[in-house]
């Protein structure tokens, strides 16, 4: 993983989205370059990458229809 998606990745994280779904968004070449082409657009109309990560993470909620305290099988 190149450090632009690494930072994606670390940043989403840390707005609770859980991550055996960032690892399944990371992992589908479409699916990245969609989150890749939002992230852009938000961080080209003035986001920072803290508020683009927000942004991104409320849709992923939305479109998924979960919660961001919704509990995951995480492997640890």
């Amino acid at each position: 993983m190149d450090i632009a998606r690494l930072n994606m990745y670390n940043r989403l994280r840390d707005y609770k989205v859980p991550t055996p779904i960032l690892d399944n968004i990371f992992s589908n070449d479409e699916d990245i370059l969609i989150l890749e082409k939002a992230w852009n657009a938000l961080i080209d109309d003035g986001f920072k990458e803290d508020p683009a990560a927000e942004e991104i993470s409320k849709i992923i909620f939305k479109d998924l229809d979960i919660l961001p305290d919704q509990s995951f099988n995480e492997e640890k």
